[in-house]
């Protein structure tokens, strides 16, 4: 991910699920193997970038992901007009404990990565 593909004004969408530490393994495969892929196969005008994120702790294991769009309303193209509702893929709601039900939008102002 560069500079120029996440620019001062687009829209970061983040979503955090948490899971068991046994299931943990298996939702990460999940995240990388399928529901990524599939959203990169059919990549949404507007997508610029996405992040997966792991925080391992005793207990549980929090994932969370950072869309990047280029607009709000590339959001509510991928998402629908119900944008802030978080879409979560059948297979991986089972291995959840629980999630964010609604999504959060913030607006990129800096990006810079060395």
């Amino acid at each position: 991910m560069t500079n120029e593909m996440i620019s001062a004004g687009a829209i970061a969408r983040i979503w955090r699920g948490y899971t068991s530490v046994q299931n943990a393994d298996k939702l990460e495969r999940l995240f990388l193997d399928e529901a990524i892929p599939s959203i990169e196969s059919n990549k949404p005008n507007g997508l610029k970038g996405l992040n997966l994120f792991r925080l391992d702790s005793e207990t549980e294991v929090e994932f969370t992901t950072v869309m990047y769009f280029d607009s709000l309303e590339s959001v509510k193209e991928f998402a629908g007009e119900d944008y802030q509702r978080a879409h979560i893929d059948p297979a991986v709601g089972p291995l959840l404990l629980r999630y964010d039900k609604v999504v959060k939008h913030h607006v990129v102002k800096e990006t810079k990565f060395w």
